[in-house]
């Protein structure tokens, strides 16, 4: 039975993953990127398609329940085909920003950020386009992912940018868990945990609510602007929960046991 590593030993562990992330040539950070979108475009189809197959005989509630079981496959396949999302650069990335210091490394991280959610969004929107065609879901898909993106869109602004902090926060510490396993097995067990969770929250990560409100648009009524309203309201809250909540406090949880 393997020991599960100490906090100083994550950190040190998400210092050499973020030096590799921020270090990728361009083409492999843009195909990366561009991945995890198409990967997590198929979490929200599952979704979709078994919330119709279970909402007529088992109601409404049972559908949900089912649908984020089905949702957490997709980040399954995310982390085990190691793609990154956008809020999966926030902890790794920035423990190694510290550690290097200087100008220069903030930029690099910014700039890894912006190109990792327009890829993310790219990637999951080309999938979802092809999903529009007429035949290509099941029956009833369309109706259940269309009615999800009106849930996303119907919300008041306080409510999602609280929602999108708490999806921020956990994503993040989705990064912080993944550095304390072993095992491939582990891996799984934690990434479907938290997908569940993501989906049934529903919690506004900025990614899957913002793909979801475009295939609300494309296969229903849901406003263009829903689209971008929720952009900008869920990137803030995705930052605020990553960073602040998760990534700065396991930093100065690990520079306090440092000068101890």
């Amino acid at each position: 039975m393997s020991i599960a590593p100490d906090p100083q030993d994550i950190y040190e562990r998400a210092k050499t993953e973020g030096r590799r992330r921020m270090q990728q040539p361009p083409l492999e950070q843009s195909a990366t990127g561009f991945i995890a979108g198409v990967t997590i475009m198929f979490g929200i189809v599952a979704l979709g398609v078994v919330a119709a197959l279970l909402e007529p005989r088992f109601g409404p509630e049972v559908a949900k329940l089912g649908g984020a079981l089905a949702f957490g496959v997709g980040l399954v396949f995310l982390i085990v085909g190691r793609s990154e999302l956008f809020s999966e650069n926030f902890f790794d990335p920035i423990a190694a920003a510290i550690d290097e210091e200087g100008n220069g490394v903030w930029g690099r991280l910014g700039r890894l950020w912006v190109a990792t959610l327009v890829l993310n969004l790219v990637g999951g929107a080309i999938l979802g386009g092809i999903m529009t065609v007429e035949g290509a879901l099941p029956a009833g898909a369309a109706e259940a992912l269309v009615k999800a993106a009106e849930e996303i869109a119907d919300k008041a602004w306080m409510a999602t940018l609280a929602r999108a902090v708490l999806a921020g926060a956990l994503v993040a510490l989705l990064s912080y868990m993944l550095l304390a396993t072993n095992t491939v097995a582990a891996r799984i067990l934690v990434a479907y945990m938290v997908g569940v969770v993501l989906a049934l929250g529903p919690f506004d990560h900025v990614v899957v609510s913002v793909l979801h409100l475009l295939m609300g648009v494309w296969l229903g009524d849901v406003a263009a602007g829903a689209v971008a309203h929720n952009l900008a309201i869920s990137t803030l809250g995705n930052v605020l929960g990553g960073v602040l909540l998760i990534t700065l406090t396991h930093t100065a949880q690990v520079r306090s046991a440092e000068r101890s």
